[in-house]
């Protein structure tokens, strides 16, 4: 059944391809469909859905070096409809399977490209950061740098804290901020990443910290979409207090 689902889909998308590429005048004929009744709109939308999955597909297969003769993808529809495949049932299965295996393999090698790529550019750019003038490296390798220091009590690890931040990777892309939610952030400081419980602690109440957290005090090698894998990281982030006070005994 999801083999069936997977080829009905390509030959929707290789429909919609080929509305794309008509001839001057079958393309005016197109362009005079009407779209007025919601059923028509339905229609259409199907067809413009289908043809956004395929263009975007076309494009992620091409990135990966697998360039699908797309004459070759409307022929296939066209003689389908028509009765006449060239191809049986067993060999489409067989010719797609081997397709997604050379789309995941790829895929795989993409990855770990990247992720290696990654962690050598995080690994130069952590050892230039950690001769500026105000920035400290811990033992573990975390590198903070203090913006502006509070007056108030430093966390534990066992604290609930809030805090405002802005995290971007080393090409500036923001990837994650509460200043742009315009909502402080609130969690137990044992249960975020590495770099933040042990940054964290370093701060008075009220202080603003820059850090730079190596990739294994990140997110290691999980690939987030946002935040790829074997990232290097850096927050800004103000401590605006520490929650567990307000719900201690006093003594």
């Amino acid at each position: 059944m999801k083999q069936t689902i997977k080829l009905s889909l390509i030959a929707a998308s290789v429909l919609a391809l080929t509305a794309c590429n008509q001839k001057a005048q079958e393309t005016a004929k197109v362009e005079e469909v009407k779209l007025e009744t919601e059923i028509q709109q339905q229609a259409y939308g199907i067809g413009a859905s289908v043809g956004n999955f395929l263009q975007k597909d076309l494009a992620d297969k091409q990135a990966l070096g697998i360039a699908l003769d797309q004459e070759l993808l409307m022929r296939g529809f066209k003689d389908a409809l028509a009765g006449n495949a060239k191809l049986d049932d067993e060999k489409i299965r067989e010719v797609l399977t081997a397709l997604d295996t050379s789309v995941r393999e790829k895929q795989t090698a993409k990855a770990e490209a990247d992720a290696k790529k990654n962690k050598e550019e995080g690994q130069k750019y952590l050892a230039e950061n950690a001769k500026k003038d105000g920035v400290t490296v811990t033992e573990s390798g975390l590198q903070y740098e203090v913006l502006s220091t509070g007056e108030g009590k430093k966390p534990v690890a066992t604290d609930i804290v809030q805090v405002h931040y802005k995290g971007t990777l080393l090409d500036g892309s923001e990837f994650d901020s509460s200043y742009s939610r315009n909502q402080p952030a609130t969690f137990p400081l044992n249960q975020v990443i590495a770099g933040w419980t042990e940054g964290l602690q370093l701060m008075p109440v009220g202080s603003k910290f820059k850090f730079t957290i190596p990739s294994e005090l990140g997110y290691g090698e999980r690939n987030l979409g946002k935040i790829p894998a074997n990232s290097t990281l850096i927050f800004e982030v103000e401590l605006l207090e520490i929650q567990e006070d307000k719900e201690k005994p006093a003594e």
